[in-house]
């Protein structure tokens, strides 16, 4: 064999060697999103429907704020001591993650009796966290009372969080503040994380809630305080007569997908949970309807 023919032989077949551990840029898998739905979504749904809903919709995760209409999980039968150890084996069975839990607990309140009650609750959700192998716990910030000075119910807050994340220490919880209420300013969330943020606290980022308000670019916004964000939640509006109007995933005016394109584009490995608020607004699509198209525009936009 010549030298010429011998060279284009070798490099030939390094070639196809190489063939086999190359990555095939025609076949790369795109990346999945890490989906969620709120069990606000579908209130007059059982566990079961439930979970065999999430299966056939591609989530991984469930987020319960409500079973049947009952906010207190610790009434819930399916996970009362003796019916725990099934309700887990479910989930296990389906290949399926507890998210979040929601609670109602208020972190603003300055009146000793109820800020108490609110965060017992807080805590009740913490312990059965722990119980169902569920990473977080969602609480609200919540309201700056006009009869309250804006520092001081900010301190309430900042403390309420710690307190909370305090109790959680030893647990695989954390107690996570959504973006809620009155505290939708990049400006009070920064300064109430930069505050309280440690290995048992975190944010919930619920885009549609801070952007209604504040129309901050969600990118500005993602940068601010993208370190403490650990849950999401994602929902699309317009408004109509001058009113909020839930709308499906992509048929809203809020700037969602950009929101998501940082999140995904920043590292973020955690839940996109769809928030369709169909307890509290009765009159929105119904879940047979909202949560399918969820999942199928997701993935379609990551697909992308």
């Amino acid at each position: 064999m010549g030298d010429f023919n011998r060279r284009k032989f070798l490099k030939a077949t390094t070639l196809l060697m190489a063939v086999p551990f190359a990555p095939n840029f025609f076949d790369v898998k795109k990346t999945k999103p890490l989906l969620a739905f709120s069990t606000l979504g579908c209130p007059d749904w059982n566990f079961h429907k439930i979970t065999d809903f999430a299966v056939q919709h591609n989530y991984k995760g469930i987020e319960l704020r409500g079973l049947l209409r009952e906010m207190d999980f610790t009434k819930c039968p399916e996970f009362s001591p003796q019916n725990i150890a099934a309700t887990l084996a479910l989930m296990k069975d389906k290949n399926l993650a507890f998210a979040d839990l929601g609670a109602s607990t208020n972190l603003h309140i300055a009146d000793s009796a109820e800020r108490k009650k609110n965060l017992d609750e807080a805590k009740s959700f913490i312990d059965l966290a722990q119980k169902i192998n569920c990473p977080h716990v969602r609480v609200f910030p919540n309201r700056l009372p006009k009869d309250q000075d804006k520092n001081a119910t900010m301190d309430l807050i900042t403390k309420g969080l710690l307190e909370l994340g305090d109790y959680a220490k030893g647990s695989n919880v954390s107690v996570l503040m959504e973006t809620h209420g009155d505290l939708v300013w990049s400006e009070d969330i920064e300064k109430i994380m930069q505050a309280s943020f440690n290995a048992h606290t975190g944010l919930v980022w619920d885009i549609t809630n801070m952007w209604s308000i504040t129309k901050e670019p969600p990118v500005e916004v993602y940068q601010k305080i993208k370190k403490y964000i650990r849950h999401t939640h994602i929902k699309d509006l317009k408004m109509v007569n001058g009113k909020e109007d839930y709308a499906l995933l992509g048929e809203g005016e809020v700037p969602i997908f950009t929101a998501i394109d940082a999140l995904q584009k920043g590292g973020y490995k955690g839940y996109y949970s769809f928030e369709w608020e169909k307890l509290w607004h009765p009159e929105i699509a119904e879940p047979e309807i909202a949560l399918p198209q969820y999942s199928k525009v997701m993935l379609e936009h990551f697909n992308k």
